[in-house]
């Protein structure tokens, strides 16, 4: 069974920091191409990074890059998002997924209960 459990949101004022983790069980995690992906109410789920399985390479979109660092620990199944000089459009639940496209459980695509992050002063 998959499973995704994230955590390390809160509440950080503009050009705050923090740090987010996903550990993954029920598939064989080193194989897939890992991402962060962010949600906000009434827009569409958006991927802002994702890690290769093999040699960790990353992958930002552009308004992130240079803020935001992904890294993975196959070991322990987890991926990590480390978020620096936050601003307010940052605001939204953050999950993690295999990337581009999410990992489907039977025909639907399965989703964690993500971690809320919140830039506001």
């Amino acid at each position: 069974q998959v499973q995704f459990v994230e955590s390390g949101g809160g509440l950080v004022q503009p050009g705050g920091s923090l740090g987010l983790s996903c550990v993954a069980s029920g598939f064989r995690f080193s194989n897939y191409v890992m991402g962060w992906f962010r949600q906000v109410p009434g827009k569409e789920r958006e991927l802002v990074a994702l890690i290769s399985g093999g040699t960790g390479t990353p992958t930002y979109i552009s308004s992130v890059k240079g803020r935001f660092t992904i890294s993975r620990d196959n070991a322990k199944k987890a991926v990590h998002l480390r978020m620096n000089n936050l601003k307010p459009e940052d605001t939204a639940v953050y999950y993690c997924n295999t990337a581009p496209r999410p990992i489907k459980e039977g025909t639907l695509d399965y989703w964690g209960q993500g971690t809320r992050v919140a830039v506001s002063v």
